[in-house]
């Protein structure tokens, strides 16, 4: 991780789960990480503690809203103007809302395509830019995808959320692709966990916290923390190591 240490890296849902961890763990390592949310009391606390506990990096809260594009392009400019530029892009924002295919609303779905595909995709584009404007050509982009992204398990609430993540599989191949085409060395990696016990149910279950709590105790679950050390894994990659798909299970997990 040593070339890592001072650059910038851009963690997008950065307030809770896997995001927090994964912005802890980039700061303990060094980097200069721009955490961001809806809402980002708890990113400011979070970069409370990396300060008291003396971690060499830092952690800038930022207030974004991914299912705005023009508050996005903001939060790009910024990390410009403040900090030359994005070295690192983790597009770890995601949701689900319980929406069927048969009779889910139309606003759920447009939510989840905003946020877990569009949201994504125009990170990743300006991350890309980024890069290239600095001749960055090391540079490194996450996608956290999901188990979900490669099998559809009998589950229509999750169905579509589902359809979102088959796009990020899609999306983070072609990115490859066309990175390659570019003849850049700029990498391109998708993280793909199973069940990982964060706040993920409790959102898509809002209305019946008992059903949310009963998922995690069904099955044996990640925690936030395995994914951080996923991404550190990917870092750590020689620069000429290509590392397309991670996909990850607990070790009693079979299916």
């Amino acid at each position: 991780m040593e070339r890592w240490k001072g650059r910038v890296a851009l963690v997008t849902g950065a307030s809770v789960g896997i995001g927090a961890a994964v912005a802890r763990l980039l700061v303990q390592h060094g980097m200069k990480v721009v955490g961001c949310a809806r809402s980002v009391d708890k990113i400011e606390k979070l970069a409370a503690e990396c300060e008291s506990a003396g971690y060499s990096g830092t952690l800038i809260p930022y207030k974004c809203d991914l299912s705005n594009e023009e508050e996005i392009l903001s939060m790009f400019s910024a990390i410009k103007t403040l900090h030359q530029g994005v070295d690192v892009c983790i597009n770890n924002a995601g949701l689900a809302r319980p929406e069927p295919l048969l009779s889910g609303k139309t606003e759920g779905w447009r939510t989840m395509i905003d946020v877990n595909v569009l949201a994504v995709s125009i990170c990743t584009r300006e991350a890309y830019q980024s890069m290239k404007e600095r001749d960055v050509d090391d540079g490194q982009i996450i996608n956290i995808n999901s188990m979900s992204g490669h099998r559809v398990i009998s589950s229509p609430e999750t169905h579509f959320y589902t359809a979102t993540k088959f796009a990020i599989t899609a999306l983070t191949e072609g990115l490859r692709q066309e990175l390659r085409e570019a003849k850049t060395h700029i990498r391109a990696t998708s993280i793909s966990p199973g069940l990982v016990e964060t706040e993920f149910a409790f959102k898509l279950h809002d209305n019946d916290p008992e059903k949310a709590a009963a998922t995690y105790e069904s099955i044996r679950c990640l925690k936030a923390e395995d994914i951080a050390s996923s991404v550190i894994y990917v870092l750590r990659a020689p620069p000429h190591v290509q590392i397309g798909d991670i996909q990850m299970r607990p070790t009693e997990q079979i299916s």
